[in-house]
């Protein structure tokens, strides 16, 4: 998949190791990196497991329209999808197979 982030901010504290390391920690800059990985070799969205790990799921109330899959606990990877328009099934629920760019906007404790 195509990865964006939010902010350029973001983009450097996710993409430099050291900056990772620096904001986050080094067990938690390891997952980070991890979920990168997976997200960038995916296909799409559907490819990404819904068990854990990374478990990626949809959130609800004020985060719906946002997904995110686990990092340390009680930490998540919070991304929208980027595909413009965004591809949506009959039913009006996100096309998992079709998300093929996302955007991430926050690595946040979600509870």
């Amino acid at each position: 998949m195509i990865i964006y982030f939010k902010t350029k901010k973001l983009q450097k504290t996710c993409s430099k190791k050291n900056e990772t390391i620096k904001k986050h920690g080094p067990k938690m800059a390891r997952k980070i990196h991890q979920r990168l990985m997976e997200l960038k070799a995916a296909t799409c969205l559907e490819d990404i497991s819904k068990v854990p790990p990374p478990r990626c799921h949809s959130l609800s109330g004020n985060r719906k329209g946002q997904l995110s899959v686990d990092l340390e606990q009680p930490y998540r990877l919070l991304f929208i999808p980027a595909d413009d328009p965004i591809p949506l099934m009959e039913d009006g629920g996100l096309d998992w197979a079709m998300v093929k760019k996302i955007e991430i906007i926050d690595i946040v404790d979600t509870h």
